[in-house]
């Protein structure tokens, strides 16, 4: 499934809608039923904060601060689900909170070859909404990730089809990212770069061009087991925006529990 490296990749950080469902149905659960819903479901969580929210190369938070974080929940059949919010540059249209909703399934297809689908809602609960309607859309997904040598590749598409939140144009997403650890080490080296084609390169006519490239360079520093620093460079083609599409160095800090 997809987990908070996918930041880097052009994602967010997945997390989970029915954590507390879960464990209300565990606790009504007979003992040995109990012991069965704990052992196949998995519930994990996420939070960070960074010094700008960058999604595919644009700012959502205006080069300012960003507090995100999620939960996840997990079967060990590979289905999950998922909910992860981010504070975002306030805005009549999206108001100051994005909300992410998704679920899907993640599992090995062949050996050393994972696949993941599923769909992702952006949902902003306090935005009005722009002109084209209101501003949640939703977006399928795929990927499929392996390793070459000492490299973990991942490369994938997303897709969102014509919405009116999307000014009745579809839009497409393609990256590909690389991972590798450096051996005795706490540190990972990152890399990334997509194209963008359709009307989520061009947010409300600001770029005015519908098609950019966004590249992503980064290091992640493992503190402890459950505590990872990342100082990212990122950049795009598109027009230079200051704090929207201009080059950024982005540090995060991210705890998952």
């Amino acid at each position: 499934m997809r987990t908070s490296d996918k930041t880097k990749f052009g994602f967010k950080t997945r997390s989970s809608l029915f954590g507390i469902s879960a464990a209300l149905l565990a606790s009504v659960a007979t003992p040995a039923l109990a012991q069965e819903e704990e052992s196949s479901i998995t519930i994990s969580g996420n939070a960070a904060v960074t010094s700008d929210y960058r999604f595919r190369g644009l700012s959502f938070s205006d080069g300012d601060i960003a507090i995100q974080g999620g939960i996840d929940v997990s079967h060990e059949s590979g289905f999950y689900i998922g909910t992860w919010g981010s504070s975002i540059e306030d805005s009549a249209t999206f108001g100051h909170t994005e909300l992410d909703i998704y679920g899907g399934w993640s599992g090995e297809v062949t050996s050393g070859i994972t696949l993941d689908v599923g769909l992702l809602y952006y949902t902003y609960p306090n935005g009005e909404g722009g002109a084209a309607g209101p501003s949640d859309y939703f977006e399928p997904y795929a990927s499929v990730s392996g390793t070459v040598g000492p490299v973990e590749v991942t490369s994938g598409i997303a897709y969102a089809w014509s919405q009116s939140s999307l000014g009745n144009s579809d839009n497409v997403y393609i990256y590909t990212g690389l991972s590798a650890g450096i051996p005795d080490t706490p540190i990972t080296l990152n890399a990334n770069i997509g194209i963008n084609e359709g009307s989520l390169g061009n947010p409300a006519g600001i770029l005015g061009v519908d098609d950019y490239v966004d590249w992503m360079l980064g290091v992640d520093f493992a503190v402890t087991d459950n505590l990872t620093a990342t100082l990212a460079y990122t950049d795009t083609d598109a027009p230079a925006i200051n704090n929207f599409t201009d080059s950024a160095i982005v540090f995060t800090l991210g705890v998952s529990f």
